[in-house]
């Protein structure tokens, strides 16, 4: 905690370069403007909290914890209008503290222990009584001798296992194995309870339960109370069930609320709008309106001008491209609440992320020690020698993926190209990196997918349009798991125009074109050889997945963008004929290791 907070101060102090450190500290990014006065803020909380947590240590007499208490009550809570009444009943208890000071003339000192468990005590206890009939609507327990007449009397939670209240027996209490007459018994007092809110009621007696499970949605019973109270008004009054008993949907805002049929209502707005927001939508989804059915309008000349890499950004997954591009449409997910369990080890994308960084520092010549000092410092790793020991292995492997790209190297220099090329009416820019007398490299530390290969074609195509100027004509993929090797493409121009006039294709409409998907159906009908209805099914597993892989309709872009479609939509023959555009040149010049 200390570390981030040093973090965060040296952001604010000086300026954040890239790896650098300042006495073993990397300066966060971004604490600047209005974010200053937020961490100001969140700094002069902390300091209160080390300041109270200080005081609470140390032993005190009954006076001190009460001026201790009222001060932390001040530092942390403003008496506004809304919590001015919760303030004035804390006080009250810590009052108390010095009225029973006095009474018992008690003046060693103690620790927080005991005085946190009489204000916990208290605040139980006062609790039950204060705002009894304070006007409006009353909460409170279930007590005895609470037999005053009300209009309306609500019970909630008389479920099966709440009410009434199970007797624990003890293997000491001999009294509970043989019970007398006049013994308490808790069930007994529950069911006078019970009788006397029942008496109490003037006009409704209300109970709610929870009626059916949110596993199987099965029934579930009420309090054996309620049962038997309904069965004597039924066999009494000759009520049916329905007339007594309303069955609540799982939602509030369920259109049934605010319907004019059955005995439901509502009264939230809130409600009310979500409702209608369900409704429109079943009816779109009745009637299956994809999200852009007509296409947008052709795109302005400027997108005609790309990078390369936005070329491969948009074939990674083109439905996404297209919304955020075209109709500025962002649906990644941020966790906006920080986790509150420790970390004692890598995984997922924390895991991917630390890797990739390092096989980036290690290409920088940046020694083990400074991976290691940096990490903790940023607060990547697990606290510890955990995250020492994961760190360590960690270097060991990307050092070993590192080592496999320098068998490809061959101690050659680097080459670097900046890229202009102009095919059509398009504009192709970019720059063309790790190009060795070998061939250009290209590498991710982890598994090889498809939007890696995909990749890696287009800037070998683009590599292979400018032999002319002496550049090698070839391309190495080095992932963890295996390694691709593009040999010299022949007509690459032509290729990178199908690409281009692809792209264009897709900011006008969704593109039927998924690349996991797509690798999955020219592997089963152009490598393997199988039939069109098996290698459909074969696309059809991998675009719903499993419970073993996500599927690749799982995608919120794909989601939003082809849910209405029909399967057989989905898969057409724009979808046969964009993978093999895409595909089949690729396999003419690829071999795999």
């Amino acid at each position: 905690m200390e570390g981030r907070i040093e973090r965060l101060l040296l952001g604010y102090a000086m300026p954040a370069k890239e790896g650098e450190m300042f006495s073993g500290i990397i300066p966060f990014e971004g604490i600047e403007g209005s974010d200053a006065g937020i961490l100001g803020k969140f700094l002069e909380f902390i300091e209160k909290c080390l300041a109270c947590t200080e005081s609470l240590v140390r032993k005190q007499t009954i006076n001190g914890w009460h001026s201790v208490l009222s001060g932390v009550l001040d530092t942390f809570f403003a008496g506004y209008d809304d919590t001015q009444q919760e303030i004035q009943f804390i006080r009250r208890i810590l009052g108390g503290i010095l009225a029973k000071a006095e009474l018992s003339g008690y003046v060693e000192e103690m620790e927080i222990g005991a005085v946190r468990y009489y204000v916990k005590k208290a605040l139980e206890h006062e609790s039950s009584y204060s705002g009894f009939m304070s006007g409006g609507v009353t909460f409170c327990s279930m007590l005895p001798m609470r037999s005053i007449p009300f209009k309306v009397i609500c019970l909630l939670g008389m479920n099966n296992d709440a009410f009434p209240r199970n007797s624990y027996l003890y293997g000491f209490d001999l009294m509970a194995g043989d019970p007398r007459p006049g013994d308490r018994s808790k069930k007994k007092d529950d069911k006078y309870l019970f009788l006397e809110a029942l008496i109490s009621a003037r006009k409704i007696f209300y109970m709610s339960y929870v009626g059916q499970s949110i596993q199987d949605n099965s029934l579930i019973p009420p309090s054996v109370l309620v049962s038997e109270l309904l069965d004597y008004v039924r066999e009494g009054f000759g009520f049916g069930s329905g007339q007594m008993i309303t069955a609540h949907k799982l939602q509030a805002f369920s259109p049934a609320y605010f319907s004019d049929k059955g005995r439901l209502f509502s009264y939230s707005a809130e409600n009310m709008l979500a409702a209608c927001s369900l409704h429109e939508s079943r009816d779109k989804e009745e009637g299956k309106v994809p999200l852009i059915s007509r296409g947008l309008c052709e795109p302005p000349d400027e997108f005609k001008t790309l990078n390369i890499e936005s070329l491969c950004n948009f074939f990674a997954n083109p439905a996404k491209y297209l919304l955020i591009k075209r109709l500025g449409i962002y649906l990644e997910e941020k966790e906006s609440v920080l986790s509150d369990k420790e970390n004692f080890d890598l995984t997922g994308l924390d895991n991917y992320l630390v890797n990739r960084d390092l096989v980036a520092d290690i290409l920088a010549g940046k020694p083990q020690d400074y991976c290691l000092k940096a990490y903790k410092a940023e607060g990547r790793l697990p606290h510890g020698n955990i995250g020492e020991i994961l760190i360590k292995e960690s270097i060991i492997g990307a050092e070993t993926f590192v080592r496999r790209m320098e068998e490809y190297k061959r101690e050659s220099q680097p080459l670097s190209l900046d890229i202009d090329m102009a095919i059509g009416d398009f504009s192709l820019t970019g720059r063309l990196t790790n190009v060795y007398e070998s061939g250009m490299l290209s590498f991710r530390y982890a598994a090889m997918k498809s939007k890696d290969i995909i990749r890696a074609w287009i800037y070998h195509l683009v590599l292979c349009s400018h032999r002319d100027m002496g550049l090698p004509s070839n391309t190495l993929l080095v992932c963890m798991d295996k390694t691709a090797v593009f040999d010299p493409a022949e007509k690459s121009r032509d290729y990178i125009v199908v690409l281009l006039n692809l792209y264009w294709e897709g900011l006008s409409r969704p593109l039927h074109f998924f690349p996991d998907s797509s690798v999955e159906y020219v592997k089963q009908a152009l490598i393997n050889r199988k039939d069109k209805k098996y290698s459909m099914q074969a696309v059809r597993n991998k675009w719903l997945g499993s419970k073993f892989s996500r599927g690749e309709s799982k995608d919120p872009y794909y989601d939003i963008c082809f849910r209405n479609y029909d399967i057989n939509e989905i898969f057409n023959d724009s979808f046969i004929k964009n993978s093999e555009s895409v595909f089949l040149p690729l396999l003419n010049y690829l071999s795999e290791s």
